[in-house]
Formats: C-alpha cells, sequence, structure tokens
C-alpha cells in the first residue's frame, strides 16, 4: 500500500467550546473529516463532503464506530471496528485509506484519535472485505454479510479475511498490536491540534482542515 498524510478537518464547532463539551468530544473521540473525493466505509459509500466520526455512547464498549452527516442530524453508519495499533503516537487525527482498483473509491481502513496509540481499525462485511483483503494484499477484518446490520451486528462473530480468501480468528492477526501500515492521513481534533501535510505525497483523496 502506499502512504498519504493528508489535512483533516476540525472536530468540533470552534476551538471555544466549553470544558464540559471538550471532555465528551475527547470521550467519544469525534472528529470532522471532509474528503475531496468519494470514499466507503463499511457498508455505503460517502460522496465528497464533510462527516462526523466519533465512538458510539454504548457502556463498557470502545468498539462501535458512528459516522454522522456534516450537522449530525443523519447517521450515514454504524459499524464494529478492532483495535488497531501504532509504534508512534500520533498527535493528529489519523485516517488511514486502502487502495482499491482504479476508478473505486478508496476504503477506510482505520481511525486513530490524537495521543491514543490504538485506533480502530473498521470492519467491512465478508464479501466487501474479501476484495479489499485481495487488493491490498494484507488481512481485512470482517463480519457475515448477514450479522453485518441490524440487532445481529454486536453479537456477530468477528474474522479476518486474508488475501487468499480464507478466513481466520481476528485474534490471529489483530491480537497482538499490528503495525497500521496503510496510507494515512493527518489532520485536526476538538483538542484543536492544528492541521498539516507530511509524508508521501498521492494524487488520491485529500482531507480538508477549515
Amino acid at each position: 500500500m502506499r502512504n498519504m498524510l493528508v489535512p483533516a478537518a476540525v472536530a468540533g464547532l470552534c476551538f471555544a467550546l466549553a470544558v464540559p463539551t471538550l471532555k465528551a468530544s475527547v470521550w467519544n473521540q469525534k472528529t470532522i473529516f471532509s474528503f475531496n473525493q468519494p470514499v466507503e466505509i463499511p457498508g455505503r459509500v460517502l460522496s465528497p463532503g464533510t462527516y462526523v466520526f466519533k465512538l458510539a455512547d454504548i457502556q463498557g464498549d470502545r468498539n462501535v464506530v458512528q459516522v454522522y452527516s456534516n450537522d449530525q442530524k443523519h447517521l450515514l453508519g454504524t459499524f464494529l471496528a478492532v483495535p488497531d495499533y501504532r509504534l508512534q503516537t500520533p498527535g493528529k487525527p489519523i485516517v488511514n485509506f486502502t487502495e482499491r482498483a482504479e476508478g473505486s473509491p478508496e476504503a477506510v481502513k482505520a481511525w486513530f484519535y490524537p495521543g491514543d496509540n490504538y485506533g480502530h481499525e473498521f470492519v467491512y462485511p465478508k464479501a466487501e472485505a474479501t476484495r479489499l483483503a485481495k487488493a491490498n494484499n494484507e488481512p481485512v477484518a470482517s463480519m457475515a454479510d448477514q450479522e453485518f446490520n441490524g440487532p445481529s451486528m454486536k453479537t456477530g462473530h468477528v474474522k479476518a479475511v486474508k488475501p487468499t480468501g480464507e478466513e481466520v480468528d481476528v485474534i490471529e492477526v489483530f491480537g497482538s498490536s499490528p503495525q497500521t501500515t496503510s496510507r494515512t492521513s493527518h489532520g485536526q481534533s476538538s483538542q484543536g491540534a492544528a492541521g498539516n501535510s507530511g509524508g508521501t505525497q498521492s494524487t488520491g483523496n485529500r482531507a480538508t482542515s477549515r
């Protein structure tokens, strides 16, 4: 995979938020990203635009990600994630992308919040996970298509699909601090860290700050 560092968007409405609001944003890791090209998340493709990423408010569960429209009036996706680990602690929000065939939208692989070595590797429906694994020659966290949506999502069995199409237990792949190697975007969160660009540049997706 190729690596790309991209400015991401500001999380929160402004830097002058009250302390309780800031603490809430840190808890749910609310981050706003703006994409200039379509991107895929589990279960759907997002059009170019601005979106809110945050953890679902579920007691005792930090592995459910939700994606909202910019105004947070529309929930666009709720899906599971597995912990992903970076040796270098990110100073800004990071979104990792996986490569796709030419003409297809890039898929979001994982999302990291600043100051946290553990991020959230997205779990994709099995059919899409299989395609991503083959295209990128690395395992992808997956769940049976029929379990991906609805109440069975949280009780479904998360697997990992290898590039060969073989399914293995997710712990075999993600159970021991895997190092993220996919293309990366840097940005800004509600903590107010300024976004910047760095690393390998690409003509692929760009996220911009506001």
